[in-house]
């Protein structure tokens, strides 16, 4: 009988190491060898974790006679899990070069553009020894290249944008801080305008909101420039491509803004580096948070069809809780369990981009609360929900995707009941804002006018009318439906859920000024199908003053006025 397939995870029992153990210890035949500098450490990790898996603590140091410990601990597989590898030093590839010699194969997590460009320089060796050296076996570029290939199947496109946004409570490890410290602020190589061009990390910035179609977004990011191998890697799949930028998103906010401007001193030159502030950045990045316990990752190109068309398309990712922390590490587990069902990689060194398409990733997402979906340019003539909601419209009931068809001029009637709250400041925000009187069984009809994109919704109850005006946002309300009262505008995300559509306040503003969420009325709007009816819910209310109005009843789509 064979032996059991021995994986040595260097760095077994940090952050990235110790997440490969969890995807991995309910695997039969394995044997896990957890390992780092302090075996106590690996000992007490392994002692909390139990499947399947067999695991061995061990002590290994990269920085030690690597041939020897190898020798002893006998892997057939290695993962390099700790890093910073941009701290290798120049003696870089020498775990590298220890398992060809060893013809042990061999991965690595690493997230440094000129470490995982500078693999391939051993790739003869590693076909001569018959093993595998892949690096940069993670979502950045694995993934990322598995999403351009899918995303650019029918284009000539040119250029790529990616960025990944975790939880502020995802935990981030003290090699990730200090490989950002690092390099913050220094020189990069990015293709830009169709050349090879310097940028430095942290001193460039974009805001993306991550939507997937149907699904509660992220709030609106901002993403800073990092030094990740899609600087290199991209390019040298797709010579074509004329931009590529990656960045990430840290939160809170107030500490990202705080690390572009001490890398902005590096780049200006008033410091050398903020290698000597990682201890400080990784003690704030993992005790300074707060937020929504969700991360994100966006991929977008953009070039032209065979047409010669404009074509722009971009896949959004949500992942709630902590499942998202996962896949970074989900490629390592995926080659792995290909490895031990007799489907290895090819031999040879490179970066890892060609080793897993987007469906491998698909289903490692299974039974996770991670959610993906494209979204393309709005077609022409698109209507207000449709663009908003992308390909989810199509999820919709019936009755649903009749009424937001962006007719002009189309009308709506049915019945209602009304309730209204009693407090004196609940009664007053209800006239303010002529919202409908209190009744059971009241008559309801909605005229919908279209201009420019825009849906003016006039409701009359029992004869009294109210309008307002909904519009797809923008900037940092962008993906959100914004609804305006009078001086008052919600901006709020259109979630498919299970059939029904439900209407999630997101963000709002007074007079065009923006104002705290914990200040704002409480939403609980959703819209649904029964029978083969519109119905509609809406009810408005305040922790401070209570109920302000409730209605909630069924419409049909009567003739276009």
């Amino acid at each position: 009988m064979s032996r059991d397939t021995r994986v040595l995870i260097v760095g077994g029992y940090g952050v990235f190491g110790g997440r490969i153990v969890a995807l991995l210890k309910d695997t039969p035949h394995l044997v896990l060898v957890v390992a780092g500098r302090s075996v106590d450490k690996a000992r007490a990790f392994c002692a909390t974790h139990t499947g399947a898996a067999r695991l061995e603590p061990a002590c290994f140091d990269r920085d030690g006679d690597v041939a020897v410990q190898l020798a002893a601990l006998d892997p057939e597989i290695l993962v390099d899990a700790s890093g910073p590898f941009q701290a290798y030093g120049a003696d870089r590839y020498r775990l590298v070069e220890a398992c060809i010699a060893r013809r042990v194969n061999y991965l690595d997590l690493a997230d440094g553009s000129d470490f995982v460009a500078g693999v391939s320089a051993s790739d003869a060796a590693a076909r001569a020894a018959g093993v595998y050296v892949l690096s940069g076996v993670s979502s950045f570029p694995v993934l990322t290249a598995a999403l351009v290939r899918r995303l650019t199947q029918d284009m000539e496109w040119v250029s790529i944008i990616g960025a990944i946004a975790p939880s502020p409570f995802a935990g981030v490890g003290e090699n990730v801080i200090r490989a950002i410290a690092s390099y913050a602020g220094q020189k990069v190589m990015v293709r830009a305008s169709g050349c090879n061009a310097i940028a430095h990390p942290f001193t460039q910035q974009r805001r993306i909101t991550i939507a997937p179609p149907g699904r509660l977004p992220l709030k609106s990011t901002l993403f800073s420039l990092v030094d990740v191998p899609d600087l290199q890697a991209l390019p040298l799949l797709w010579p074509e491509t004329k931009n590529v930028w990656v960045g990430a998103g840290p939160v809170p906010e107030v500490l990202h803004r705080a690390l572009v401007a001490l890398a902005w001193l590096v780049r200006l030159g008033f410091v050398s580096s903020l290698s000597p502030l990682a201890p400080l950045m990784h003690w704030c990045m993992n005790r300074v948070r707060w937020g929504e316990h969700r991360g994100g990752m966006f991929v977008s190109v953009s070039g032209r069809g065979v047409d010669g068309a404009p074509i722009g398309r971009s896949w959004h990712l949500v992942a709630e809780g902590d499942d998202g922390p996962y896949i970074p590490s989900m490629a390592v587990e995926a080659i792995v369990r290909r490895a031990l069902r007799g489907e290895p990689p090819a031999s040879g060194a490179r970066a890892a981009t060609r080793e897993l398409e987007l469906e491998d990733y698909e289903r490692l997402f299974i039974g996770r609360d991670i959610h993906a979906g494209v979204r393309e340019v709005a077609r022409p003539g698109a209507s207000l929900y449709e663009r908003i909601l992308g390909d989810a419209f199509a999820a919709l009931p019936g009755p649903l995707r009749l009424m937001h068809n962006g007719t002009d001029g189309a009308c709506a009637e049915g019945r209602a009941s009304v309730e209204r709250g009693q407090n004196p400041l609940a009664r007053l925000v209800a006239l303010a804002l002529r919202f409908p009187g209190p009744g059971d069984d009241v008559p309801v009809r909605v005229v919908f006018t279209v201009r420019d994109g825009r849906e003016t919704w006039t409701r009359t109850f029992a004869g009294k009318s109210f309008s307002s005006e909904q519009f797809a946002g923008g900037e940092r309300s962008d993906a959100l439906l914004c609804e305006r009262f009078g001086p008052l505008t919600f901006a709020m995300a259109l979630v498919l859920n299970e059939g029904r559509l439900d209407l999630v306040l997101r963000r709002w503003s007074a007079f065009g000024v923006p104002l705290p969420l914990w200040l704002a009325p409480r939403s609980n709007s959703f819209e649904s199908a029964e029978d083969g009816v519109f119905r509609f819910h809406v009810e408005i209310s305040h922790p401070w003053i209570g109920l302000i109005v409730r209605y909630r009843g069924a419409l049909e789509r009567g003739q276009s006025l």
